[in-house]
């Protein structure tokens, strides 16, 4: 099996750095992995639900039924619920790798707080149909997947914030990224 060279340079990078560091960065590695699985996993079981296909809800189902009937709101819910959560992911690992600078986690903080709005949202969904009565909807895997690769993610954000990313030579000489 051939191994990208990203995830190679990723691997020896996560091997030469101390061990809380290792464990942030193969953390934030497995989000990588996570976040599409939780956009696939059934979030709710729905029953007589005339809006949703299936009785299955998942993001990715979400998004392709919003995208028949208003493509904006399709578009802003692949935002916040699929974009956003792995670009974060994706630039922290960035700075794990010394690819980007330590100046840019204000940035990836600010931006990274929106991912949690869908959280949000899809309770206020189970809360309305439950409470119009139009059905039955039962919580999915998906759901306590998502929200535990979200809250995952602010943790990561936050660990990352506490720990020196700078790397050092060959020499013992600091190189700063920033």
């Amino acid at each position: 099996m051939r191994v990208s060279p990203i995830l190679r340079r990723l691997g020896r990078q996560i091997a030469r750095t101390r061990a809380p560091k290792r464990r942030i960065a193969a953390a934030n590695c497995a989000l990588l992995v996570a976040y599409p699985v939780a956009w696939a996993a059934p979030l709710a079981h729905a029953g007589l639900l005339p809006w949703f296909r299936g009785n299955e809800i998942t993001i990715l189902g979400g998004v392709r039924d919003l995208w028949t009937v208003d493509p904006a709101l399709s578009l802003l819910v692949a935002l916040f619920a699929m974009v956003i959560p792995f670009g974060k992911t994706a630039a922290l690992a960035a700075i794990h790798l010394g690819a980007l600078g330590t100046r840019a986690l204000p940035v990836i903080d600010t931006i990274g707080k929106l991912s949690m709005a869908d959280v949000f949202l899809i309770a206020v969904y189970i809360v309305v149909v439950k409470g119009v009565g139009l059905g039955s909807v039962v919580t999915g895997w998906g759901l306590w997947l998502f929200t535990a690769c979200v809250l995952g993610q602010i943790w990561i954000s936050h660990a990352t914030k506490r720990h020196d990313w700078r790397r050092k030579t060959e020499e013992g000489e600091t190189v700063t990224w920033d």
